[in-house]
């Protein structure tokens, strides 16, 4: 697999899109065979969304794919993924999770690593700075999304 800075880098680019467009700074790139087939971004405020987590909406986006096919994939989250974004992994046998930073937010990742998911922590500075500034400025919004 190529360096996964490069593909880290397009989930911030996403989670930065996101942003841009008044939402919640969370990214997320599936990859397989060292190429991103899917991306996303958080989108719940844009489409008032329950669900359109980065992860959902990168699974969503790139559309459906065969059981082998998810486990020659990779999925990369600027956070940690939540119970429901863990349970899409799960459900959809996705091998490996590289995870931007957990300091903010950290899902059941004891759990996918139970279920023999493999998870990299990069924790980048980059992720955390993002949502931490977002958070400061809008607390409220990042609290109805993580369902506080």
């Amino acid at each position: 697999m190529r360096d996964s800075y490069q593909f880290m880098q397009a989930a911030i680019e996403e989670a930065q899109r996101g942003l841009a467009e008044g939402g919640i700074p969370i990214g997320a790139v599936l990859v397989m065979d060292d190429r991103i087939i899917g991306r996303g971004h958080n989108r719940r405020v844009q489409k008032g969304s329950a669900v359109l987590h980065a992860e959902m909406d990168c699974l969503e986006n790139a559309g459906r794919l065969s059981a082998a096919e998810y486990r020659r994939s990779t999925l990369f989250t600027t956070l940690s993924p939540c119970d429901m974004c863990s349970g899409a992994v799960l459900l959809y046998g996705i091998p490996r999770v590289v995870i931007g930073e957990n300091q903010t937010f950290r899902g059941p990742e004891d759990y996918l690593r139970a279920r023999g998911v493999a998870l990299t922590l990069l924790g980048s500075d980059d992720c955390r700075t993002l949502l931490q500034t977002f958070i400061a400025e809008h607390g409220r919004l990042w609290h109805e999304d993580i369902g506080e």
